[in-house]
Protein backbone atom coordinates (compact mmCIF):
# COMPACT_ATOMS: atom_id res chain seq x y z
CA UNK A 1 0.00 0.00 0.00
CA UNK A 2 1.75 3.08 -1.22
CA UNK A 3 -1.11 5.49 -0.72
CA UNK A 4 -3.77 6.56 1.72
CA UNK A 5 -7.26 7.93 1.19
CA UNK A 6 -8.08 11.43 2.30
CA UNK A 7 -11.67 12.46 1.58
CA UNK A 8 -11.84 9.71 -1.04
CA UNK A 9 -8.70 10.91 -2.83
CA UNK A 10 -5.59 8.72 -3.12
CA UNK A 11 -2.61 10.51 -1.61
CA UNK A 12 0.89 9.00 -1.78
CA UNK A 13 2.45 7.99 1.52
CA UNK A 14 5.48 9.93 2.67
CA UNK A 15 8.76 8.09 3.19
CA UNK A 16 8.20 8.32 6.96
CA UNK A 17 4.70 6.84 6.63
CA UNK A 18 6.05 4.00 4.50
CA UNK A 19 8.69 3.18 7.13
CA UNK A 20 6.07 3.31 9.87
CA UNK A 21 3.73 1.04 7.90
CA UNK A 22 6.53 -1.46 7.26
CA UNK A 23 7.33 -1.49 10.98
CA UNK A 24 3.67 -2.13 11.80
CA UNK A 25 3.53 -5.00 9.30
CA UNK A 26 6.73 -6.50 10.70
CA UNK A 27 5.34 -6.32 14.24
CA UNK A 28 2.08 -7.95 13.12
CA UNK A 29 3.94 -10.75 11.33
CA UNK A 30 6.21 -11.29 14.35
CA UNK A 31 3.13 -11.93 16.49
CA UNK A 32 1.65 -14.54 14.14
CA UNK A 33 2.89 -17.52 16.18
CA UNK A 34 1.60 -16.08 19.45
CA UNK A 35 -1.84 -15.51 17.92
CA UNK A 36 -1.92 -19.01 16.43
CA UNK A 37 -0.81 -20.80 19.61
CA UNK A 38 -3.26 -18.79 21.73
CA UNK A 39 -6.09 -19.77 19.39
CA UNK A 40 -5.03 -23.42 19.59
CA UNK A 41 -4.93 -23.27 23.40
CA UNK A 42 -8.39 -21.73 23.55
CA UNK A 43 -9.81 -24.48 21.36
CA UNK A 44 -7.98 -27.16 23.36
CA UNK A 45 -9.13 -25.69 26.69
CA UNK A 46 -12.74 -25.66 25.50
CA UNK A 47 -12.49 -29.37 24.64
CA UNK A 48 -10.94 -30.14 28.02
CA UNK A 49 -13.68 -28.16 29.76
CA UNK A 50 -16.30 -30.32 28.04
CA UNK A 51 -14.91 -33.39 29.85
CA UNK A 52 -13.88 -31.82 33.16
CA UNK A 53 -16.97 -33.17 34.91
CA UNK A 54 -15.69 -36.68 34.21
CA UNK A 55 -12.44 -35.95 36.02
CA UNK A 56 -14.06 -35.05 39.33
CA UNK A 57 -12.83 -36.75 42.49
CA UNK A 58 -15.89 -38.98 42.80
CA UNK A 59 -15.59 -40.15 39.17
CA UNK A 60 -13.19 -42.68 37.74
CA UNK A 61 -11.99 -41.76 34.28
CA UNK A 62 -11.94 -44.51 31.70
CA UNK A 63 -8.57 -45.22 30.12
CA UNK A 64 -9.70 -43.90 26.71
CA UNK A 65 -10.88 -40.66 28.35
CA UNK A 66 -7.60 -40.32 30.26
CA UNK A 67 -5.68 -40.79 27.00
CA UNK A 68 -7.90 -38.27 25.17
CA UNK A 69 -7.43 -35.62 27.85
CA UNK A 70 -3.67 -36.23 27.91
CA UNK A 71 -3.49 -35.95 24.12
CA UNK A 72 -5.30 -32.60 24.36
CA UNK A 73 -2.88 -31.35 27.01
CA UNK A 74 0.08 -32.46 24.88
CA UNK A 75 -1.11 -30.72 21.69
CA UNK A 76 1.04 -27.63 22.19
CA UNK A 77 4.25 -29.47 23.07
CA UNK A 78 7.18 -28.74 20.76
CA UNK A 79 5.35 -26.32 18.48
CA UNK A 80 7.49 -23.45 17.24
CA UNK A 81 6.00 -22.33 13.92
CA UNK A 82 2.62 -21.16 12.68
CA UNK A 83 2.65 -23.99 10.14
CA UNK A 84 3.03 -26.58 12.91
CA UNK A 85 0.18 -25.01 14.87
CA UNK A 86 -2.06 -24.91 11.80
CA UNK A 87 -1.39 -28.57 11.02
CA UNK A 88 -2.57 -29.84 14.42
CA UNK A 89 -5.26 -32.50 14.25
CA UNK A 90 -7.35 -32.75 17.38
CA UNK A 91 -7.84 -36.24 18.86
CA UNK A 92 -11.23 -37.87 18.65
CA UNK A 93 -13.27 -37.86 21.84
CA UNK A 94 -14.02 -41.41 22.99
Amino acid sequence: MEHKLIDGVKVPLTAQEIVQRQAEEAAWNAGAFDRAINNLRQRRNALLAQTDYQALVDNTLSEPMKAYRQQLRDLTEGLSTVEQVNSIVFPTKP
